[in-house]
């Protein structure tokens, strides 16, 4: 068990722990900040140690199959009932029904990076919504956003109703602290807050910028390997779940919910960061993008996207997900007498695309990062005219490394829907479909 230093606060004390996590995908975790503070053989005793309240929280239906059931008990020092009631505050830049956006074009769309925010800006005042399908009420579909702050959360604390969040850090470093301890990640890392878990989030940089997906529907999980085997993609222990911390500090505090898209707010007179121990496998986490083992032909032909699937949310429809997370990293390639890029399609699923840092490789420009694309069903798509003309002509005599590069691609079974902040800001590329224009006829019947 890990001890606990004591850090001064004005308002009282704060309990802290050194950073440091517990490995593991979906774990049945057990973690206490004080010896003691979780309960032997029981979940709800009649006095919890310490005076403190047990509660438990659940990410699925009671009954759901065991493998599949998520929920965790808390010990903390107040219930989560605690606080005023809620009043809305302003929320325009949010969706979370998506039949209420305007038409959804089949063009090819992309955007440059969000602007760092000219005011005072925190994490969530920082969100925008860009796109997404379904809603939120019906938990099926996902909401995409973008996020831009240049302040940390001040005594102010935030959780979402709607869904899990997926958070790709772009630009800056986060400080999530939670009601299940901290997480730090930077860029070429991402975070995954289960739906109701309640966080604030500090900027060590000062600034950071990134992206969001917001899983309404079945919670994130590992994909199965099939005929790759045992091993491979992302690895179950390199997921990592923090201990236990909390904060035992009383004042004016605010609490802000996201709920079917709206924001809510609630003044708080303690901080809810106040569990001192809790056990489960329904937690927040965080993965290393680095640490994934990329798959890829040895011989010819470039395979298909899915074999690039970091977490995947499933529907009752075998081999089709609500929503896939797909990394486009460092890695090798191989394949003789091949188009090396990806090569031009249309499917049946929808990509939106981000770029944490570098180029990617079948786009040669245009595409940077912090920005996004969104390439709809059966919108026609592939690499630029002078990707396509390098790639043509260049030697797979010998391996390439495509290095210094992190792509990632949020890709769902419906339509993706761009919201009307997205359709009407300055960040669209107007002239994005030119990048496929000098794709000219190579056809010549008389020569194979």
């Amino acid at each position: 068990m890990d001890t606990p230093t004591r850090t001064p606060n004005t308002a009282s004390s704060r309990l802290e722990i050194e950073p440091g996590y517990q490995s593991g995908f979906a774990n049945e975790f057990a973690t206490e900040a004080l010896p003691g503070a979780l309960p032997e053989g029981r979940n709800s005793p009649q006095r919890a140690a310490y005076g403190l309240y047990a509660e438990q929280l659940s990410g699925t239906a009671f009954t759901a199959p065991r493998g599949h059931n998520r929920r965790s008990w808390l010990y903390r020092i107040r219930p989560a009932a605690v606080h005023m009631p809620f009043t809305q505050l302003p929320s325009e830049r949010l969706v979370a029904n998506f039949a209420e956006v305007p038409p959804t074009p089949p063009n090819q769309l992309r955007w440059d990076a969000l602007p760092m925010p000219a005011e005072p800006t925190d994490f969530i005042d920082g969100w925008v919504t860009m796109a997404g399908n379904g809603a939120a009420e019906s938990m099926s579909g996902c909401a995409i956003h973008l996020y831009a702050a240049n302040r940390s959360m001040q005594d102010r604390f935030f959780y979402t109703a709607d869904g899990e969040l997926l958070i790709v850090p772009q630009e800056g470093r986060l400080h999530i602290a939670t009601e299940f301890g901290k997480l730090d990640i930077e860029p070429f890392e991402i975070a995954v807050i289960p739906r109701g878990v309640r966080f604030a989030v500090s900027l060590p940089d000062g600034t950071a910028r990134g992206y969001i997906c917001e899983n309404f529907g079945a919670l994130l999980r590992l994909p199965d390997l099939g005929p790759i085997g045992s091993n491979g993609l992302a690895n179950p222990r390199d997921f990592l779940t923090p201990h236990a911390a909390y904060e035992d500090r009383e004042g004016d505090f605010e609490l802000v919910v996201k709920m079917n898209g709206n924001l809510w707010r609630a003044d708080i007179g303690h901080s809810p960061l106040d569990v001192v121990a809790w056990h489960g496998n329904y937690a927040p986490y965080k993965y290393d993008l680095r640490r994934f083992n990329t798959i890829g032909s040895i011989s010819f032909d470039h395979p298909d996207p899915s074999i690039f699937l970091v977490l995947q949310s499933q529907t009752d429809t075998p081999g089709v997900d609500s929503i896939d997370f797909v990394i486009f990293p460092p890695r090798w390639l191989a394949a003789e007498d091949t188009f090396r890029p990806p090569w031009f399609h249309r499917n049946v699923a929808s990509e939106f695309m981000g770029l944490v840092h570098g180029v990617y490789d079948a786009k040669a420009e245009g595409f940077v990062p912090g920005g996004a694309s969104l390439h709809n069903c059966m919108s026609g798509h592939g690499p630029d005219a002078e990707t396509f003309e390098k790639a043509s002509h260049g030697d797979t005599s010998t391996p390439k490394k495509v290095g210094d590069t992190m792509a990632f691609m949020f890709e769902t079974r419906t339509l993706i829907k761009p919201t009307r902040f997205a359709l009407e800001t300055a960040q669209l590329q107007a002239h994005y479909y030119e990048c496929w224009q000098g794709l000219t006829k190579h056809f010549n019947p008389e020569q194979r």
